[in-house]
């Protein structure tokens, strides 16, 4: 089992993990499963929006770290037990839309999460990556090059065994942080 290894509340790059492989995961052992990709974010208030979307956060979301701590910790501990959480962040943004600073502000609120679950005696786990930015850019390479040396960059012969981008086509999800559908069982 793949969560055997990983511990309960903890905040860590996906390395070597892949999202669906961390969904089958969470489905295996009962626990929500919340995913958001932030590519697409072109500033930190983007970042909020996102995630705000994705993880169904209630309309009156502050979209602030304060807001988003308080949305994956006590709205949700006070609409009854929950079985473990697994968070996938793909793709953080990594440059002038959000500094290092405040992308380590991000993860430090999903880290207090964490730490607010571990006391609870409830798995959190947080997965993350970050976007590759500026001419390391994988969709940006072969400009920047073309850029520095005003010669075109020589095609490059990619083993038919290279990994294929993947390709996320995660089935809908509702989510434990829809407090009002939670609340109203209640």
């Amino acid at each position: 089992m793949l969560l055997q290894s990983i511990r309960p509340n903890i905040v860590q790059a996906i390395r070597a993990y892949r999202p669906d492989d961390l969904q089958a995961a969470a489905q295996e052992v009962g626990q929500h499963f919340l995913y958001t990709n932030l590519s697409e974010a072109k500033d930190k208030q983007d970042v909020f929006d996102i995630i705000a979307r994705d993880f169904l956060f209630p309309d009156h979301f502050g979209k602030n770290l304060d807001a988003l701590y308080d949305c994956i910790t006590d709205a949700v501990h006070k609409s009854g037990p929950q079985p473990g959480f697994i968070v996938v962040l793909e793709l953080l943004p990594n440059d002038a839309r959000m500094d290092r600073e405040s992308r380590e502000l991000l993860l430090d609120a999903f880290r207090d999460a964490a730490d607010f679950w571990s006391e609870r005696k409830v798995p959190f786990r947080v997965f993350y990556s970050i976007a590759v930015s500026g001419k390391e850019s994988a969709g940006n390479w072969d400009k920047a090059e073309v850029a520095q040396n005003d010669t075109p960059a020589k095609p490059v012969k990619v083993s038919k065994n290279a990994p294929q981008p993947m390709i996320m086509n995660l089935p809908p999800m509702s989510s434990v942080f829809d407090t009002a559908q939670l609340l109203s069982a209640a």
